[in-house]
């Protein structure tokens, strides 16, 4: 790993086996909490075994975020022969799973806690961007400086299929949920400022709703990053987003187009078929104008 850098990040990051091994990248996986117990983020535990229990059991999952001593045991075998390390977290608004990571930080020299303001693979954009940057042989401290400038251009949504986890979660009242049902509503859901909050609300059928909020995000083509954009989803049709990453191609010639399945962090909030579109801008998201 060039200039003694290790980019590393949690398991929310949702990047692909694939991605973490080409750049190898090490995860730390967040923890998981079934009926009180403690399983680990796709190593004991994925999306398709939360969708099974919620649908058997009607019970809630909930995500939690590693303690301090979970974070410092992934970091001390990396801290050898001199490694400085750059970890990436969800937002700190979201988890306090930074502040965690920011306290096991400072048991060691040279390793620096990010906040990503950002959750799912909003996080593994800036992740590849850091491990760009290192392969670049830059410092630990010019990434950690570029980093937090790019986090607040990162444009990261997600169209919902269904409000019913997180009615579930607590996060949306029955007869909100109840309503967008009938009404066959699709909201967006955007992260902005590291807090998620509810964009545009769609209508109809998720292939055409889904349609339509790729033409929306992607309008404003002088803004965007042509680089990497990732096709995020908790397990959609395959056919579905074979369309959505058509429609992409065709709107902006990325380099780079990922297709990687939501993590347990966001499938428990979000629920099944919830897919996103995330890719970065050259301003800060504050200064646009929701989609």
């Amino acid at each position: 790993m060039g200039n003694n850098v290790i980019i590393s990040c949690d398991s929310s990051a949702d990047l692909s086996p694939a991605l973490l091994r080409k750049f190898n990248i090490p995860v730390n996986a967040a923890p998981i909490l079934v009926d009180d117990e403690v399983r680990k983020d796709m190593e004991d535990i994925t999306p398709f075994d939360i969708f099974e229990y919620v649908e058997k059991t009607k019970k809630v999952v909930k995500t939690s975020a590693p303690n301090v001593a979970e974070y410092v045991e992934f970091f001390r075998p990396l801290v050898t022969e001199g490694n400085e390390i750059i970890h990436f977290t969800i937002s700190s608004l979201m988890s306090a799973g930074y502040n965690n990571c920011r306290l096991a930080s400072e048991e060691f020299e040279g390793v620096y806690a990010i906040d990503s303001k950002n959750l799912s693979t909003g996080i593994g954009l800036l992740v590849l961007h850091a491990v760009k940057m290192r392969d670049a042989g830059k410092s630990a401290i010019e990434i950690v400086t570029e980093i937090e400038e790019l986090r607040d251009r990162v444009d990261a949504s997600f169209i919902l299929d269904t409000l019913e986890y997180m009615r579930k979660g607590g996060r949306c009242s029955s007869v909100a949920a109840l309503g967008a049902n009938l009404l066959q509503l699709k909201p967006c859901i955007e992260v902005k400022n590291g807090a998620m909050g509810v964009g545009r609300k769609y209508r109809g059928k998720q292939a055409m709703v889904l349609d339509e909020y790729v033409r929306a995000r992607l309008s404003d083509v002088e803004d965007i990053v042509p680089d990497t954009i990732f096709i995020t989803h908790s397990h959609t049709p395959q056919d579905v987003v074979d369309v959505v990453r058509e429609r992409i191609q065709s709107l902006i010639p990325f380099s780079n187009i990922y297709e990687t399945y939501a993590g347990c962090t966001v499938s428990v909030h979000c629920g099944p078929n919830t897919l996103g579109i995330l890719f970065i801008r050259r301003t800060p998201l504050t200064k646009n104008t929701a989609k």
